[in-house]
């Protein structure tokens, strides 16, 4: 939140000292550019994928109402996926700011309009994701030793606890590290589909192709219903989640204004490719009702083909879920980050390690938040209520862009798509949310009403500006116990990293100077 008069006033100070230390050749403390076109692809890839194609592609099946209606509803959200992806390619280079679709929304819209974005963010959506997949990683990893039952709740949620301790000291320690762990398990994940592709084809040859056949694809095993089949496209576009994560990172690429779009245009297809095939693989070795009855496909399809080899599709889905978290810690930390540079969230949050320039206690709050989720047992409800607020966003950012085209028409736009591409995708975003809210008003106005809460908390915490000097003092005094416990400063920022060059760092920010930081390792 803001941190009032007395802050602002000392932080002004300090920007312009890490800045003439920057450029001066004094190595202002900044975020590194250290992510290339190999660990951008890594990133996206490693976000979509996550352990549903793996373990319950089956929500577009069971709403398409036949196999070739679900591989039709595959194809179609990968290319609408696209379209927005296409989309966020041309704000990121024109928005060059990490944070990705918070970032565009504050600038386009206001303040009011990111901070609801980054509210249901920091509250539910970033804490229950990975809380969610870090429980499937120790379900996958811990089902082996209790072959006969469940493994116990405590059990699960002390090894998730400990996977999420670990990958966060991997992101904390250095950024080169947590890109070499997301490129690692992205490969893991993306050889163990490829082997479910291969071993399709194999069951293609031998014959093994019934449902495929055009008359027994599109034979359904329950009647046709639109509202059915709406619900088909949603759970596709839920599968294809992620896909926006690398503009969260934008300051941390290596020539964002090449390989974002690059990141975007190899990734993007790659996992449609990867997601209709494997659903190809799926109903070569299974019938559509064995499908739907499996809690665990790549499991009951490893079990029917590989034989003493099964083992390996529940490792995949550990391996891929392991990443999945560390992906989702790297992303999420830096719009907490890019948030609290912007005056939304503490100011402790928007620093970064004055040797290793990672920004730690965004690491560290993400990583606390997400062991909280661990101990409720209503994450999967808040999942279902913000989804759709989730999906609100996408569309709003999309929207953003038209908006910005006629508002500012000379803005210096690096990539720039025809505006058919963002109405296609308000289009069937316009059509997907509708029938949400058909189909499920009272979900989604929960979710609405989680997102509101954030209203009062804005006005209070960073519209109004002269809060009292006691406050001000606690925050400056609470900012100060953080810098010193994390050795953190508040970073220099770049030139190139804003919406405008040569535009100074946000103000309200660190009671210390940069000179006082380069002091703080040895002092604390």
């Amino acid at each position: 939140m803001s941190d009032g008069p007395r802050q602002r006033s000392s932080t002004s100070g300090s920007a312009k000292d890490a800045a003439g230390a920057k450029e001066s050749g004094g190595g202002g403390v900044a975020l590194k550019k250290e992510i290339g076109l190999v660990s951008a692809c890594g990133i996206i890839v490693g976000n979509i994928i996550g352990s549903g194609i793996f373990v319950s592609p089956k929500g577009v099946l069971e709403n398409a109402s036949s196999v070739g209606v679900a591989l039709i509803v595959w194809i179609i959200t990968g290319v609408i996926t696209a379209i927005g992806a296409l989309c966020y390619a041309e704000l990121g280079v024109t928005i060059p700011k990490s944070g990705g679709d918070y970032s565009y929304v504050k600038d386009i819209f206001g303040g009011l309009a990111g901070f609801l974005r980054l509210w249901i963010a920091v509250l539910v959506i970033y804490p229950t994701n990975q809380a969610v997949i870090a429980l499937t990683f120790s379900n996958y990893v811990l089902q082996p030793l209790f072959p006969t039952c469940f493994p116990p709740e405590n059990g699960l949620r002390l090894l998730a606890a400990v996977c999420l301790l670990l990958l966060t000291w991997v992101n904390c320690a250095s950024v080169r590290w947590a890109t070499r762990v997301q490129d690692i398990f992205t490969a893991g994940k993306l050889l163990a589909l490829i082997l479910i592709i291969i071993m399709g084809i194999v069951q293609i040859c031998k014959g093994e192709y019934y449902w495929l056949e055009p008359v027994n694809a599109f034979e359904p095993f329950q009647d046709y219903d639109v509202g059915l089949i709406a619900l088909s496209f949603l759970q596709g576009s839920f599968a294809y989640g992620g896909w926006n994560f690398l503009n969260y990172v934008t300051e941390e690429l290596v020539d964002p204004y090449v390989n974002l779009p690059r990141a975007i245009f190899i990734s993007i297809p790659l996992v449609t490719f990867v997601y209709v095939f494997a659903n190809i693989a799926y109903v070569t070795a299974m019938s559509p009702q064995e499908l739907l009855a499996s809690n665990a496909v790549a499991v009951t399809f490893g079990e029917k083909l590989l034989g003493v080899m099964a083992w390996i599709m529940p490792i995949s889905v550990a391996l891929s879920t392991f990443g999945g978290v560390n992906g989702s810690l790297f992303t999420s930390s830096r719009l907490f980050f890019a948030g609290a540079r912007e005056g939304h969230l503490p100011s402790l949050l928007a620093m970064i390690h004055v040797k290793r320039c990672t920004p730690i206690p965004a690491l560290l709050f993400t990583c606390l938040s997400t062991l909280l989720m661990l101990c409720t047992s209503d994450m999967y409800t808040l999942i279902n209520y913000v989804g759709f607020i989730n999906y609100l966003f996408y569309g709003v950012t999309v929207a953003g862009q038209i908006v910005l085209r006629f508002k500012q028409p000379d803005m210096h736009r690096p990539i720039k798509i025809s505006l058919i591409w963002p109405v296609i995708y308000l289009i069937f975003w316009a059509f997907l949310l509708i029938f949400s809210l058909y189909s499920e008003p009272v979900v989604c106005g929960i979710g609405l009403a989680i997102m509101l809460t954030g209203v009062p908390v804005y006005f209070l915490g960073v519209y109004w500006k002269n809060k009292p000097q006691c406050f001000d003092t606690l925050v400056d005094k609470m900012t100060y116990l953080g810098q010193k416990l994390c050795v953190v400063v508040y970073p220099a920022e770049s030139s190139d990293s804003g919406a405008d060059e040569g535009q100074e760092m946000t103000e309200a920010k660190s009671p210390l100077s940069k000179e006082d930081g380069d002091n703080l390792k040895a002092d604390s």
